[in-house]
């Protein structure tokens, strides 16, 4: 006998179990445990399964509380079902229209079976147990911060002058850092001197930087000081707001290097013979980010519904016969979609099949953000074909021949690239649009303040009234 254990999971409070035979019926309802071993061994217990019994356990996705309570019963030889919220909660206002409680939840997960048996996919991954997932996502997280900091810094430097900028450059390296750190004051630079500024960059740049961009410093602070004066800015309450922005891009940087070492390691075990590594446009840390968000491609049904994971499909809606397609459904995981548009939009340069596709949508006034999503569905559509298949990507021509990467860098050049005066013309339309949304979207922000647009005379004639 086929049992159905319906788990609402809660994140602090006790969860909720209903157990379900297979015609609907209920053996137990709205049983209360907690992630504790002891209490998963009562409920396993009160499940009663004899040697010819299986159990499957439905649970929705409720923040991480999922990922131990989906890996005990696994290790226990049930199957485990995930199942999306909002498609849950449709079941629920179909099946009871009735306010959300927990008991409710617990029996109509029990239920699924019933009521929607196609939606009952098997799920076998950790999760955001799974180290590498959680890796990538770490580090994306920790470079838009760095990102933010670098665009504050940008902000801080333009008080001290254009100069700067030419002297430390804007990558913020870690001789640039330490700079900031401890000598953001040009007075400070100044009293320091060339001889031991150039020492100082000698060293944290590790003899990259010498005399010549000693000199630049000091150029830069010379300069600060001449163009604020003797009663302006005071420099040094400015170096020590500069100080800590880039002590924490320094923090933030070390932290990225930390986590490229592991995300490395991670990968090699993931992905041991480099299959999506191997297609154009996927570094280290893209490989990564599909690997780790997008999980075991076998546990797709299909090549569509990886397609259908990224987001990167348009939505659909159908009726008689009518057929629009609208928007990105961005359903999926969106870190995995920022990677395969990044990694499409280098593989068009040396991918002759990809530039193809893309030179095709834009030559028919498509968007270049519409012509990179079109492309890096079809790029992960290949990933996974090849991954499943435990097959290398190959670069191909557009007549099927194989050719090396640095060959399909010339053919693109040769033979795939945009027309300029049809990208003007793309750019100059889509201004256009822009411009018309904006002049029927003004508003008169007081009553007294001029307006383009004629005067509401039935609202004037109101007010009056």
């Amino acid at each position: 006998m086929n049992l159905t254990l319906g788990i609402d999971l809660a994140c602090r409070a006790a969860h909720q179990a209903s157990l379900a035979r297979p015609d609907g019926t209920y053996m137990w309802t709205g049983k209360k445990f907690f992630t504790r071993p002891t209490d998963l061994e009562k409920l396993w217990t009160a499940i009663g399964l004899n040697q010819e019994d299986a159990v499957t356990v439905v649970l929705e996705p409720t923040r991480n509380a999922w990922a131990p309570v989906a890996s005990w019963f696994r290790r226990r030889g049930a199957t485990i079902v995930m199942v999306p919220t909002t498609q849950s909660a449709d079941l629920r206002a179909y099946y009871s229209k009735h306010t959300k409680n927990d008991h409710l939840d617990s029996k109509l997960l029990a239920r699924l079976p019933l009521l929607h048996p196609e939606g009952l996919r098997e799920h076998t991954s950790d999760g955001p147990a799974d180290p590498l997932r959680r890796a990538v996502k770490m580090r994306s997280s920790i470079v838009k911060r760095r990102t933010a900091i670098y665009q504050r810094l940008d902000a801080q430097l333009e008080l001290l002058g254009p100069t700067w900028y030419d002297a430390l450059g804007s990558n913020y390296g870690k001789c640039a850092l330490a700079v900031l750190i401890r000598y953001a004051d040009p007075t400070s630079i100044l009293r320091l001197g060339p001889a031991r500024l150039t020492r100082f960059l000698i060293r944290y740049s590790r003899g990259a930087w010498r005399d010549e961009h000693a000199r630049t410093l000091l150029a830069a602070a010379r300069e600060s000081l001449e163009l604020w004066g003797p009663d302006g800015i005071d420099f040094a309450e400015l170096a020590a707001d500069i100080a800590v922005e880039a002590l924490q891009a320094r923090v933030l940087t070390e932290q990225v290097e930390d986590l490229d070492e592991r995300i490395a390691d991670l990968y090699e075990e993931a992905d041991p013979t480099g299959i999506i590594a191997s297609a154009p446009g996927m570094g280290p840390v893209n490989s990564a980010v599909v690997a780790g968000r997008m999980g075991d491609p076998h546990r797709f049904p299909s090549l569509a519904a990886i397609r259908a994971y990224s987001g990167l499909v348009p939505k659909v809606s159908q009726s008689g016969l009518r057929n629009h397609q609208h928007g990105l459904t961005k359903a999926g995981d969106p870190l995995l979609r920022e990677a395969l548009f990044n990694a499409a939009d280098h593989a068009r340069k040396t991918d002759p099949q990809l530039a193809a596709k893309y030179v095709r949508l834009m030559n028919s006034e498509r968007h270049h953000d519409s012509a990179i999503c079109h492309s890096a569905t079809m790029l992960l559509t290949r990933i996974a074909a090849c991954w499943r298949a435990g097959e290398h990507y190959v670069l191909r021509d557009t007549d099927g021949h194989v050719i090396t990467p640095a060959e399909g860098l010339s053919i693109v050049r040769e033979h795939h690239q945009v027309d300029p005066k049809i990208r003007e013309k793309a750019a100059h339309q889509r201004q256009s649009k822009r411009l018309k949304v904006r002049a029927g979207r003004e508003q008169q922000e007081s009553p007294s303040a001029p307006t383009s647009r004629p005067t509401d005379s039935e609202s004037t004639r109101l007010d009056v009234a």
